[in-house]
């Protein structure tokens, strides 16, 4: 059985990843929305690729602005939360899991549990942690993360009135193990973009610090503002190396189930034999612009969203430790 002091270090982490998660997802819901619309559509998602391609009919999104513009006019201002609910249940168990998981790995290898001796670990080892932590949370949370992105990617009408029909209707085509579908694509993803998200988090801190003693602070404690500067640059690195894997995931997360024509065409089941093979396709049919798919929404969104979640747990981290200590 764990010390009274290692059990209230992991519950102060699960409840501020938990809190930060959910406040992170919930802000940046819009741009998350958005981008499930592009990666999920087969048809070109800017009017200069369907100029370059020939077609005349024009894709259902093609463009950030046309698609907020039109999400609005036909599904109003609720249609960029759709999906929020299991995103939330997904997110903040996946936050209380990776920040809990992370310090637990941080704790090990700097044989310390203290923050400020996290710090000091190397670069590598930051790396490695963030990526751990990804995949323990990844798994735990995944089939929160499919429901989210087929509830997000549907407009009007829907296809899937609520979290339940989706759920029934995957276990039914599916089976239970359809609720893991992209599961693979997403571990491949998770490690390179956690691993770089959190190694270039505690990168850009240490810089920070040195900059602040550079200029005659001593202390090592940085503002809120330098906190989230530095989790606004460690999750546009991560988001801007991991897109494509993301968009396959989301590929797989949708392949052939049901999808009102109005929104082009779907994907079919079975359309892709794996992960590399679904890479491939992609690139052949849709070209590296297809790879690339709700990479300007993703990006707004993951710089916001990295620093809100990074301040939020650190904000949250040493409200707890005061309060329960």
């Amino acid at each position: 059985m764990e010390e009274p002091g290692h059990l209230k270090r992991a519950l102060i982490d699960a409840a501020a990843g938990a809190i930060s998660g959910g406040i992170s997802r919930t802000l940046t819901s819009p741009l998350d929305v958005i981008k499930i619309r592009f990666q999920v559509q087969l048809e070109p998602t800017t009017s200069w690729a369907l100029a370059q391609r020939g077609l005349t009919v024009p894709s259902k999104y093609n463009g950030m602005l046309q698609a907020t513009r039109d999400i609005f006019r036909e599904e109003g201002f609720k249609g960029f939360w759709r999906g929020n609910v299991p995103a939330l249940l997904m997110v903040m168990p996946y936050t209380a899991i990776q920040f809990t998981v992370l310090h637990k790995f941080k704790t090990f290898a700097a044989g310390s549990s203290k923050a400020e001796d996290h710090i000091s670990l190397s670069p590598y080892l930051s790396y490695v942690s963030g990526a751990l932590a990804g995949c323990a949370a990844t798994v735990g949370s995944y089939p929160f993360d499919l429901l989210r992105t087929i509830l997000a990617s549907q407009g009007e009408p829907k296809v899937y009135p609520n979290m339940r029909s989706a759920f029934l209707d995957i276990v039914q085509s599916r089976g239970f193990r359809g609720l893991y579908a992209g599961l693979s694509p997403t571990l491949v993803e998770i490690v390179p973009y956690a691993g770089l998200q959190f190694g270039t988090y505690d990168t850009f801190k240490r810089w920070t610090m040195t900059w602040n003693r550079y200029r005659g602070n001593t202390s090592d404690t940085l503002s809120s503002f330098q906190l989230f500067n530095c989790g606004l640059a460690a999750g546009t690195c991560a988001k801007l190396v991991c897109h494509p894997l993301d968009v396959v995931k989301k590929r797989f997360q949708v392949e052939g189930l049901q999808r009102h024509p109005r929104y082009g065409a779907r994907v079919e089941h079975k359309a892709y034999k794996n992960m590399f093979d679904a890479l491939r396709q992609i690139l052949l049919k849709e070209g590296w612009a297809g790879l690339y798919k709700g990479i300007v929404p993703s990006t707004i969104k993951a710089a916001p969203a990295g620093a809100v979640t990074f301040v939020s747990y650190e904000i949250v981290s040493d409200w707890l430790e005061s309060v329960m200590t």
